[in-house]
């Protein structure tokens, strides 16, 4: 049996990125052999990697780069369990190398860019951490002019592509779509669908008011024009002054949006509620619900 050294065990941990414990043991395992030590090491990995493959991660962080030129942008989502690890400093060095990979590939297809090394960090950050993670979406917008807005908590933010216009107005229109949310640039890009599924849903509501038909009819494109406004932002407040438009903002300097996108953290990713007080009541009564008994 070889004797396994803490050099051994510190050129085994630089070259996997995994604990002390876990690289001692491999090397112990491996009689000491650093090449099969590491290539069980990552085989582990991948397996670990595969049994939390199928826990939710809707935590997570978003990373956002805009060209020095400011012709085109990336941003990226990353997720994880929780929010602690979310700060953990290797997950956060993880969402920045992600960025930089779409960035340069200039590519927001995740299945494309998530390949090689980066899908091996992915399996050895899964195992430190011992969270999944994934990365679930991307995107690159280019541009006249590209701004950007990320919020401190790096949980919202969003790209913008305009027509003329300046740095400061291009994060301003970027902050606004972080805020507000909308759909579209201009109401005309809704889609047939989603306007006649809003519509049906009015109609309903119109016709429950008993209301003359006339009336009705009224009420219901009321409630499609302002669903309209709302989801538009050109049509939205802005949000440093409601009383101005985005629209009107943006013609008072010459410019126009051509383009947004837009994330926020876990959105639309259905996280199951944990009830802390009944897991806890069922580790103290144990696999049976035998409560303890005094002595045992």
């Amino acid at each position: 049996m070889a004797t396994i050294t803490a050099q051994m065990v510190k050129a085994l941990r630089e070259r996997t990125g995994l604990g002390m414990m876990d690289c001692k043991k491999a090397l112990t395992d491996a009689d000491g052999d650093l090449e099969r030590a590491a290539e069980e090491l990552q085989k582990s990995s991948a397996a670990k990697a595969q049994k939390k493959a199928g826990r939710t991660a809707a935590d997570g962080l978003l990373g956002v780069k805009v060209a020095p030129d400011g012709k085109r942008g990336a941003m990226v989502e990353v997720n994880i369990e929780t929010d602690f690890a979310a700060r953990n400093e290797k997950f956060v060095a993880f969402v920045e190398r992600v960025l930089d990979a779409v960035y340069t590939k200039n590519d927001g297809d995740v299945a494309r860019v998530i390949v090689g090394d980066l899908a091996d960090a992915r399996e050895k950050l899964v195992q430190e951490i011992g969270e999944n993670v994934t990365v679930r979406r991307a995107a690159v917008l280019a541009g006249t002019r590209v701004a950007s807005y990320l919020h401190a908590d790096r949980k919202k933010g969003a790209l913008v592509a305009l027509d003329g216009g300046d740095d400061a107005l291009g994060k301003d229109v970027a902050m606004q779509v972080v805020a507000i949310n909308p759909l579209v640039v201009e109401s005309s890009q809704v889609s047939a669908e989603v306007v006649a599924e809003k519509r049906a849903v009015f109609t309903i509501e119109a016709n429950e008011s008993g209301k003359p038909a006339d009336i009705v009819a009224k009420m219901i494109e009321g409630k499609v024009r302002k669903f309209l406004a709302e989801v538009s932002l050109v049509e939205q407040p802005f949000v440093k002054d409601p009383n101005v438009k985005v629209g009107k903002l943006l013609a008072s300097h010459k410019a126009r949006c051509t383009g947004f996108v837009r994330f926020g953290v876990g959105e639309g990713i259905e996280k199951a509620e944990t009830d802390f007080a009944a897991e806890v009541a069922a580790q103290v009564q144990g696999p049976r619900g035998d409560k303890p008994q005094p002595g045992r």
